[in-house]
């Protein structure tokens, strides 16, 4: 009877998914989630609508590949610096000056990797750098978008740049500390973030199916959910990241550019709770619950923070993760229309992945994320 009961609360589920298609928020979804674990708790997927409108009218399959934007800051550079901490190659409280020696100007010099993975640096949050790259580009008639001298220019300029206030001082998410975290992997591990991820997380955990494309893209469109009409671009995005700044960089960089489907981020999920449980071969449990764990000022993380170290953590009446994810939970958002919420305690998962931003999408705070997490939520709870 309550099985029963389950299955007809996710039904609101499809329902509510099926009315933000009908209003043009989003062509289609991704949506798994599961209780407990595998083959032996709740679980639920849905695929709903449509991955392309054009140039191919393609329909949303389980394996869709989706640009996963700022979902990269965990599944890509926090797992590495994690990986890179864990094998004594970096230190939380190190000031990163001390590996980036450019870093270490204009005031700069006091901000450690922590201040970096809980966006307390005073970093700006964001600036349109590859804007800056399109004008020399006219300008001088150089190329350098999506070349190695444009992500070389893009760093150098963060790194000189001046913050714009004290380390651990407020708490404002952005991306560019994140780029420098990117580098800064690059910098010890002697390879390049992509191929660092891919040799040593994705491939360890079998997921075939997570990486970052490289500029130019050579793939096959036709396996990745579109994206929008750049019009800078002068096409449709399959399968090139989104994120401008991270596709003048080459499509490789810190805060953007990794590709997934719903089943790996399941599995990294699941490879996530393992490591809290003390039960994973990658992730040593100690160092794991250390970056699931809110950081507060006593880490020098900023009064304000809602953040671990890389990722976020609920916040009382305004979390993407909606009303019942317990304080022992971490996640992250994308901008394309991404989500991936883990329940520490409770051993709940949730991933949703839209392409909101291909054709249809209004512009809103995409509340069906939060809506569609409570209405799982509340679907097993009814168990």
């Amino acid at each position: 009877m309550k099985l029963a009961q389950v299955r007809r609360k996710l039904r609101r589920v499809d329902r509510a998914i099926e009315k933000a298609i009908a209003r043009s928020e989003i062509p289609g979804a991704v949506v798994r989630a599961r209780q407990g674990p595998e083959g032996d708790g709740l679980s639920y997927e849905g695929v709903f609508g449509l991955s392309s409108v054009s140039p191919e009218r393609c329909e949303m399959r389980p394996d869709t590949l989706c640009d996963l934007a700022s979902l990269t800051k965990v599944m890509a550079t926090t797992s590495a610096i994690l990986l890179l901490v864990a094998r004594g190659r970096l230190e939380l409280d190190r000031p990163v000056a001390d590996l980036l020696p450019a870093f270490g100007e204009r005031g700069k010099e006091k901000i450690t990797l922590r201040h970096l993975l809980t966006h307390s640096s005073g970093l700006r949050p964001w600036r349109a750098y590859f804007e800056d790259l399109r004008e020399r580009e006219l300008r001088r008639g150089e190329r350098l978008l999506a070349t190695e001298a444009g992500r070389e220019a893009i760093v150098s300029r963060i790194l000189r740049s001046a913050p714009v206030h004290e380390p651990g001082e407020a708490s404002t998410y952005g991306d560019l500390g994140f780029i420098v975290l990117g580098e800064l992997v690059a910098e010890v591990s002697g390879q390049r973030l992509d191929e660092f991820c891919q040799k040593q997380i994705y491939e360890p955990l079998g997921l075939a199916q997570t990486h970052f494309n490289p500029v130019p893209f050579e793939g096959d469109p036709l396996r990745y959910a579109g994206s929008e009409q750049c019009e800078w671009r002068e096409k449709i995005l399959c399968g090139e990241v989104h994120d401008p700044n991270a596709w003048a960089m080459g499509g490789v960089a810190g805060h953007a550019g990794l590709f997934s489907t719903a089943g790996d981020l399941m599995r990294f999920a699941d490879e996530m709770l393992a490591a809290d449980r003390g039960q994973s071969e990658l992730f040593p449990a100690e160092i794991a619950r250390e970056f699931f764990r809110r950081q507060g000022p006593e880490d020098g993380a900023a009064p304000d923070s809602d953040w671990a170290l890389g990722w976020d953590t609920p916040s009382e009446g305004r979390s993407t993760s909606g009303r019942y994810f317990s304080p022992r939970s971490v996640g992250h958002v994308g901008f394309t229309g991404t989500s991936l919420w883990i329940d520490l305690e409770q051993e709940v998962v949730i991933v949703l992945l839209a392409n909101r931003q291909h054709l249809v999408a209004k512009r809103s705070q995409f509340s069906l994320r939060p809506l569609t997490h409570d209405l799982i939520r509340e679907a097993f709870l009814a168990a």
